[in-house]
């Protein structure tokens, strides 16, 4: 959430609230004042991070376009926890587990404005085959859904919150007496709760940041702690909008400049909060007696003073003065489809961030999917949202249909809520569930059950039936049971590899084997990498193409989870997670090395048994797809050709300007763009002729044949034309490194 200005306000304008601590130090005096009885429950310093507000944070690798660089992201992970760990502070995380309706409206504004910053960025990778910096970096998608799953591997202690996230921290941190809150969000210090500690200006290395002191905040702007609430409403937040307390805050600020008289004609952040609370003390003045929640005095309409009493609701914590929240308690959408058992399973696998999707569609009836990177301008590729929701169909129907004899009267429906090119969010997809039959296997106490095995038999019975019948559900979903023969035959994350590609290339037709080559040999070369080899691989230039194939992969991992949370898990979590199945620059080498034409021995680095691995894995996805009637074709793309950014024209590198460079000139990553190092920045030397001109070159033991077709298209080659890409001779054309004229594509323009 946030309080609409806020934060500038205290960084910029109120010193006085902002205090420079050391969290090492403020956790021996936490526990100085524990053991003196000061009633705190916990004798451990325990801090509460606002695990959504640290995703920006902890995410600090190299490259976020491919797909994320999963490996080098749990390092991170592992190394933040054990800086506060070693300080002796426990730490407890907090993650969004639902949108509340009230708050949709801002979310879909906050989805529709990433969507332009991905058309930006999308446009600048196809332009300069480089990721945009600045501004226009995005999160990996799924970082949210994998991160309390990374976090929990850890050993730490994950919550995923039921209601608002920022409600419950705050409760949290107050019924348990925590040293503080750490995150990067106003409402921390309008809830009177813990300490709020800053972890946008948290020093890692020696554990200090800056803690903002509400009762300073309050001296400062002249208001008690308990009429920070109805500030944070009339300036704005999640739940109750600027637009609608537009005219209270035009008469506040009428009011402080007629008693303030300034030179600057503009409505500064400063003077609007200076303002707001000196009309918010006003009311309180004019009220002697014990005032309302919302004051009379205040000209709002019957609907205005409703939401602003929702609104001032929102930051009463449990055990601090009540006041009449309405029904909060728990209710289950689809109640009459699952039993009591399966309701709490949902409810408890979800609190402790353990499952994933279940729970909202069970008992929210609604499911969301924030921002994918994925381009509204390329119809090749169909949106993520549609490659997967047969997927999502077969999920609601395992957890909504099953046991039910396939009966379709009376389909329960789930509201999906999912950004992709084109949709505009007005209102949800109505989604139905697609029943998935399953023969049950199982002996029958009660002979009058269904032939068909129920939700309670997968999530709660045990046995080699049940595993078995768990299996053949989640493979069931993706359309691949022929896949349960391979069960310990081959690593559960090659499996769930495997089904998934498979599940991609069954969806979209567009799809070609070097796709598919260049997922699975990605999928089998990472078993052997450690994060520090990843670092290496260096890219000549991105793909467009292969970013969205790369978050296409990720975002099928957070299905592989939920099909899995709902058929009682067959497979280990830790199977599905992105670090022991997908690295975004290793998928993106491969993906140019594939479709480049290179021998498969190479592509899997020359090593036998990898090469091995991956021949099986993809002679039985070719199999499974024919009995489908989909044939795998060759359809490989050229690069394009791409500009030097201006950033980098004005280094003294040689490069030359405009367009038409093409990647064997260019000499630079695609993340060293991002942080301005190129190859040859990383201490790497040209000793003669450069590799690009003796026809190859090698970054992170791949090797990238020297070839550039004439032309800018990324779009689909004509498959009636020899498969593979040929490796011939290069000739020079006016500096440009081309194929020579009879390898040139048919359809390619001439010289």
């Amino acid at each position: 959430m946030g309080v609409k200005g806020l934060q500038y306000f205290i960084d910029h304008c109120c010193p006085e609230a902002c205090e420079t601590v050391n969290l090492s130090e403020m956790a021996k005096q936490h526990v100085v004042k524990s053991q003196r009885g000061c009633g705190a429950t916990d004798i451990s310093p325990t801090l509460v991070v606002d695990g959504m507000a640290c995703l920006c944070h902890w995410y600090s690798c190299k490259d976020w376009a491919c797909g994320g660089q999963w490996k080098e992201y749990m390092d991170v992970l592992k190394s933040w926890v054990g800086a506060f760990t070693s300080a002796g502070i426990r730490l407890v995380f907090f993650f969004d587990g639902v949108v509340e309706e009230q708050k949709r409206r801002e979310w879909v504004k906050r989805r529709r404005r990433v969507n332009g910053n991905i058309s930006k960025i999308f446009c600048h990778i196809k332009e300069y085959g480089v990721q945009p910096g600045g501004e226009l970096f995005c999160l990996p998608s799924g970082l949210a859904t994998f991160t309390p799953f990374a976090l929990r591997s850890l050993g730490q202690e994950v919550f995923c919150s039921v209601r608002e996230a920022d409600y419950e921290i705050a409760s949290y941190a107050l019924q348990h007496g925590s040293m503080g809150i750490l995150g990067q969000d106003s409402d921390f210090i309008i809830y009177d709760s813990a300490p709020y500690l800053s972890v946008a200006k948290l020093q890692i290395n020696n554990l200090s940041t800056v803690m903002y002191d509400r009762q300073r905040l309050c001296r400062a702007i002249g208001l008690t702690v308990t009429q920070l609430p109805l500030l944070a409403c009339l300036l704005g937040n999640d739940v109750v909008s600027e637009e609608q307390m537009q005219h209270i805050r035009n008469y506040a600020m009428a009011m402080y400049r007629k008693n303030n008289p300034t030179s600057h004609p503009g409505a500064s952040q400063r003077q609007v909060v200076l303002a707001v609370s000196k009309f918010v003390s006003s009311l309180y003045s004019i009220n002697e007696e014990k005032i309302a929640l919302v004051p009379q005095s205040l000209n709002l309409t019957t609907p205005q003073r409703g939401l602003l009493e929702r609104g001032i609701c929102f930051y009463v914590l449990p055990g601090q003065k009540a006041f009449k929240l309405g029904d909060t308690s728990l209710s289950c959408a689809f109640e009459k489809y699952v039993s009591p058992e399966i309701l709490k399973a949902c409810r408890e696998k979800h609190v402790a961030a353990e499952g994933f999707m279940v729970h909202s569609v069970v008992c929210e009836g609604v499911t969301e999917c924030s921002n994918t990177l994925e381009d509204e301008v390329d119809t090749e590729l169909p949106p993520q949202a549609a490659v997967y929701k047969p997927c999502r169909q077969r999920i609601y129907g395992l957890l909504l249909l099953l046991g039910h004899n396939g009966s379709t009267v009376d389909l329960p429906a789930i509201r999906e809520w999912f950004v992709f090119p084109g949709n505009p969010l007005k209102e949800p997809d109505m989604v139905h569930p697609v029943p998935i039959i399953l023969p049950c296997t199982v002996p029958m106490q009660n002979k009058e059950q269904s032939d068909q095995p129920s939700l309670d038999l997968l999530w709660c019975s045990t046995g080699p039936e049940v595993s078995v019948l768990r299996l053949k559900a989640f493979l069931s979903v993706f359309d691949c049971v022929e896949f349960s023969e391979l069960y310990g035959a081959i690593e559960d994350s090659l499996l769930a590899a495997l089904c998934l590609v498979t599940y991609i290339v069954l969806q979209v037709h567009t799809v070609s084997q070097e796709d598919v080559d260049a997922y699975l040999s990605q999928a089998v070369c990472l078993r052997k990498k450690s994060a520090q080899e990843l670092q290496q691989i260096e890219l000549p230039f991105l793909s467009s193409r292969a970013v969205q194939l790369g978050s296409l992969y990720i975002r099928g991992l957070s299905h592989l989870l939920g099909a899995n949370c709902a058929s009682g898990g067959p497979l280990p979590n830790a199977a599905l997670m992105p670090w022991h199945s997908f690295d975004g620059r290793l998928f993106h080498s491969k993906y140019l090395l594939a479709h480049s034409g290179t021998e498969k021995t190479e592509l899997l680095e020359s090593d036998l048994s990898s090469l091995s691995q991956f021949l099986q894995l993809r002679e039985k996805l070719i199999e499974t797809c024919k009995k489908r009637d989909r044939v795998l074709l060759s359809r490989p793309k050229p690069p394009q050709r791409l500009k030097t950014p201006a950033a980098d024209r004005d280094r003294n590198t040689g490069w030359h300007s405009g367009g038409g460079e093409n990647w064997r000139e260019r000499g630079e990553t695609a993340g060293g763009h991002l942080r301005g190092q190129g190859w040859k920045e990383r201490g790497q030397e040209r000793r003669g002729r450069s590799r690009y001109e003796q026809g190859g070159h090698r970054r992170g033991g791949q090797h990238f044949p020297s070839f550039h077709p004439p032309y800018h298209d990324e779009g689909p080659w004509n498959t009636s034309q020899p498969t593979r890409q040929p490796r011939g001779r290069l000739h020079h054309n006016r500096g440009r490194y081309q194929l020579a004229p009879r390898w040139q594509h048919p359809h390619a323009p001439g010289p």
